[in-house]
């Protein structure tokens, strides 16, 4: 008989109430539901919904500067006032600014930044080269080295309207020998190595830092130190607490755990998935949007009756209740994935072509149980203290082969804690072809259930390794195939979420790009669709240190506005430093807007006797 095994929810260290694994038990919409076509439907009308009085603005934020224009209820921004831009700054923090640009752009330095940097600090020694590096690298990109440290920096950017989004972005400096096996003993079970079984020639086993720019990254060593990773966090949110107003903290999934489990789940939501595409192929309804492919129960019965199955699939989504859904739709489909207590039971599905049920996990010993759970309670702890510290966390997002079982962890969350207003947040990257289905569908999922659909926009971090792994292990290149393909998606996925805010103000979206066009087109959308700043429904995030005319403007304009601020000390963030060289290099060769904007703001403040200028705030 084909079915999904139901066994009790596991339980919350300390706690009365059951934890829910992944997708809490609940019964599934009947045919009846809205479906996509009729919500599209009503999204036309979505332009016209009117703004809803009872949202506050935030203390402290608003346009004292006069840089922007109201007409007819419309607000735009100009980006062009570099007065504007750098009034936080002082003449020095510009100069260091244009220095440390103009350095990223030559290939050399940035290359071999590594060895640079070793060699300054043998010819300096340690103490003389952290100085430098506050200087110039560390002091333009980092915020200090501790939780004291950068409480000027925060508190000064909040005095003109900026907040925080604190990242700890202390990292392993390790040989990529010495990464590719941490990778490798994270994912080897302990079962496999108690009988031998090495996959050290499997191509899976890589450098997760490799070809990826401006994330730290975090390998597996023991329980112990997922626990400091959680202390860290725990620290990290109370610094942002304390800091700032209504400020966030970034977190990786993958420093909670091992990439084991991460990696394993993936491929149960992934197969889950496409075992769903292929009934709905088999129905003749492929090459629909997701959330407008519907199977019909019936054929699916008889389909899987014609293969030797045994049993009622009404009775998969019926439940205890009398209504017989006629069609079911992807979501629908994914709350089969049910409580759980051994994880090694998670799920079972049909093997369409065996004709019987097979397993997608492999079985995990007592011990890999307990550290799954572990790993789990490390992220309830986490949005608990977040809740206790009035911050929001931001949930980063990682490789695509962990990307499914980040996202499901991060949507239980979101289930249980965003009820009542946003307070975790998942990250999607745009340049992955399923970007807009997976918005699209858990935008679906938080208005079916009632809860605050809260997510951070980026383009991603990952293309060069992503398509280095497809290209190597021989699947299709998850990437969109250039820049412009994923500008369209980054703007679709945008727009959907904008859409579903004016529609009912119960969503929350942070606009994570340094692109003016991207930022230009999200204001016109919010004219368009009624959206005022003050709702705080909308908010903009870019690098500390970097696009400045963007952030500020837009916060002297009244819009929440916040910098990724990344802290810790300067010996052990200088891997994430040199990431950011890289980074810098190809982004401020084609930026030469702001190096202008700098120069015409030392230009102008020289001209008018204001070259000592210091921020008053």
């Amino acid at each position: 008989m084909f079915n999904v095994k139901t066994v009790p929810a596991l339980t919350r260290a300390g706690a009365d109430i059951p934890y829910r694994w992944l997708l809490s038990s609940r019964r599934v919409r009947s045919s009846t539901a809205t479906t996509h076509t009729e919500q599209q439907d009503g999204a036309s009308s979505r332009s016209n919904a009117q703004h809803d009085p009872e949202f506050p603005g935030q203390p402290g934020r608003g346009g004292r500067d006069g840089n922007i224009t109201a007409a007819a209820n419309e607000i735009s921004v100009d980006f062009e006032q570099s007065q504007v831009a750098y009034k936080s700054k002082d003449s020095l923090e510009l100069l260091r600014s244009l220095v440390v640009f103009k350095l990223c752009s030559f290939d050399f330095l940035v290359d071999k930044n590594k060895e640079i940097m070793d060699l300054g600090k043998k010819i300096l020694g340690q103490g003389a080269f952290d100085q430098f590096m506050k200087m110039t690298f560390y002091g333009q990109f980092v915020a200090g080295e501790d939780h004291v440290a950068i409480r000027p920096l925060i508190q000064k950017n909040q005095a003109f309207g900026v907040g925080s989004v604190l990242d700890y972005s202390v990292e392993e400096d390790i040989s990529q020998e010495e990464a590719e096996q941490k990778e490798m003993d994270s994912r080897v079970s302990a079962a496999e190595k108690e009988i031998g079984e090495d996959h050290r020639e499997e191509k899976l086993f890589r450098d997760r830092r490799g070809g990826v720019s401006g994330a730290c990254t975090y390998f597996y060593a023991d329980e112990a130190k997922c626990d400091q990773h959680m202390e860290t966090f725990i620290k990290c949110i109370k610094a942002s607490g304390g800091s700032s107003m209504d400020g966030f903290t970034a977190i990786k999934m993958t420093a909670l755990g091992r990439p084991q489990f991460l990696l394993q789940f993936s491929e149960v939501l992934v197969k889950w998935r496409r075992f769903f595409s292929f009934l709905v192929s088999q129905q003749g309804s492929e090459g629909m949007q997701a959330l407008e492919q519907r199977l019909e129960l019936k054929q699916l019965q008889e389909f899987l009756t014609k293969l030797g199955a045994k049993g009622d699939m009404y009775g998969w989504f019926a439940g205890k209740s009398e209504e017989i859904p006629g069609t079911i739709d992807v979501l629908d489909w994914n709350s089969l994935i049910d409580d759980r207590t051994r994880i090694s039971d998670l799920l079972v599905v049909p093997n369409v072509e065996l004709g019987e049920l097979e397993p997608l996990l492999k079985k995990f010993n007592t011990e890999e149980e307990k550290q799954l759970k572990r790993m789990l309670q490390r992220m309830d702890t986490l949005v608990k203290h977040a809740i206790e510290n009035g911050v929001r966390l931001m949930v980063d997002a990682e490789q695509t082969y962990l990307q499914p079982a980040i996202s499901r962890l991060t949507l239980e969350m979101q289930r249980i804690y965003n009820r009542e207003k946003p307070v975790v947040l998942n990250t999607y990257q745009c340049y992955l072809k399923e970007a807009y289905d997976n918005i699209a569908m858990d935008v679906e999922l938080s208005r079916r259930e009632g809860w605050h659909f809260a997510a951070k926009l980026v383009r991603g971090a990952y293309m060069y390794q992503e398509r280095e792994r497809a290209n190597d292990l021989d699947y299709e290149d998850p990437i969109n195939p250039n820049y412009e393909s994923t500008n369209m998606m980054y703007h679709r996925c945008l727009d959907y979420v904008l859409d579903e805010i004016a529609l009912d103000r119960n969503a929350n979206v942070m606009v994570a790009s340094h692109n003016e066009d991207t930022v230009k087109h999200t204001l016109r959308r919010m004219n368009v669709l009624g959206l005022l700043p003050t709702e705080n429904k909308v908010y903009f995030g870019q690098l500390l240190g970097m696009c400045d005319q963007i952030s500020f403007p837009l916060a002297q304009a009244g819009f929440p506005v916040y910098k990724y601020v990344p802290y810790g000390p300067v010996s052990e963030v200088m891997p994430y430093l040199s990431r950011r060289a890289h980074e810098n290099r190809g982004f401020m060769k084609g930026a030469q807007k702001e190096r202008e904007l700098l120069w015409k703001e030392l230009k102008r403040r020289l001209a008018s006797g204001e070259l000592l200028y210091r921020p008053a705030y």
